[in-house]
């Protein structure tokens, strides 16, 4: 064990007689989240009476657990001076309005110049939060879709976000322009997604291991062969709007991966030669996590966030109206 390391030790009370262990020493350790928690359970840097225990192991009064806490993993990411457009901020939490074209945090390809960067820059002490490699980062956007996202500051917020998420309460809405237009004005789908079984970079409905995922529609607006979607998503599967769009053979304008401009859907709609030229200018797909609504851990007040469209979207959509005068397009609402 490394000499920095901190040793900590924790005597179960009364009140703590039955509580999982890794619960048990996440509500005990500052900035200890609990899957870091059951993580240096599992790989046996926790003893309980000297034994080592999992980590669903329901606490005794009396129990004696010691431990050892690894320094914090360092990025070797460094921080930069990115903008964001920050929607709100407090102690506890940051939500910005992702621009497209950054990604959330460093991989192979893109060792800098992300969302990870811009956060240890605006927000130093964040990179600390359990160990984690990944900073507060507690949900993701793909690199070319913007919207709303919110980031935490501490390990407990970090950890109670991720239990909204996982047990879906948090409301995910967002907006999408797709090629043609369907036949109802709203509908649900609920085909499973998993791994592409050939292309393992793609996401597909056809995967041999697959997961549920379920995505409710309806019409915002329609733009002759285009149609604005106001989408929201029970689930938060990879890639799942966009792969659920083009199976309904509606791709996402602008999206090459999964249909978009490539696609013989694309292709096969009837646009007007201004609208066919509007959509040929579109470098990405034209998908944006408009709105966000989740329970503040701390206030445990229900907080909504809206982002307005991006430049590049807003200016398509305002166009295509300007080009369907005589459509019903209501803003969002």
């Amino acid at each position: 064990m490394d000499q920095n390391s901190k040793a900590f030790k924790i005597t179960a009370e009364a009140p703590d007689a039955g509580k999982r262990l890794d619960f048990l020493i996440s509500s005990h350790l500052p900035d200890c989240s609990r899957n870091y928690a059951a993580e240096l359970v599992r790989k046996g840097l926790v003893r309980v009476g000297g034994c080592v225990k999992k980590a669903a192991y329901r606490v005794q009064a009396g129990d004696r657990i010691q431990g050892k806490l690894p320094p914090a993993q360092v990025p070797d990411y460094a921080p930069e001076p990115i903008p964001l457009a920050v929607l709100f901020e407090d102690e506890a939490l940051i939500v910005i309005n992702k621009q497209p074209g950054l990604v959330v945090h460093p991989a192979p390809g893109h060792p800098g110049g992300t969302l990870v960067n811009a956060l240890l820059h605006h927000c130093p002490p964040i990179e600390a939060i359990g160990g984690e490699l990944r900073p507060g980062i507690v949900h993701r956007l793909d690199r070319d879709t913007s919207g709303t996202l919110v980031i935490a500051k501490t390990a407990s917020v970090l950890e109670h976000l991720a239990h909204q998420f996982k047990s879906r309460q948090v409301k995910k809405e967002y907006l999408a322009l797709v090629h043609g237009t369907p036949r109802e004005a709203e509908g649900v789908l609920t085909l499973p997604i998993g791994r592409h079984p050939v292309d393992r970079k793609r996401m597909s409905t056809r995967s041999r291991k697959s997961r549920h995922a379920e995505t409710h529609w309806r019409i915002q607006a329609r733009y002759g062969g285009l149609t604005l979607l106001r989408v929201r998503i029970k689930t938060g599967r990879t890639h799942q709007i966009r792969v659920h769009c083009a199976a309904m053979r509606h791709p996402v304008v602008g999206d090459a991966v999964y249909g978009g401009r490539k696609s013989g859907v694309a292709r096969a709609v009837s646009l007007s030669p201004a609208a066919a030229r509007l959509v040929e200018g579109v470098s990405r797909q034209m998908l944006h996590a408009w709105r966000l609504t989740f329970t503040h851990p701390l206030r445990q007040e229900e907080m909504m966030f809206e982002s307005p469209l991006p430049p590049d979207m807003g200016g398509l959509v305002a166009a295509l109206r300007a080009l369907s005068a005589g459509e019903t397009a209501c803003p969002p609402r």
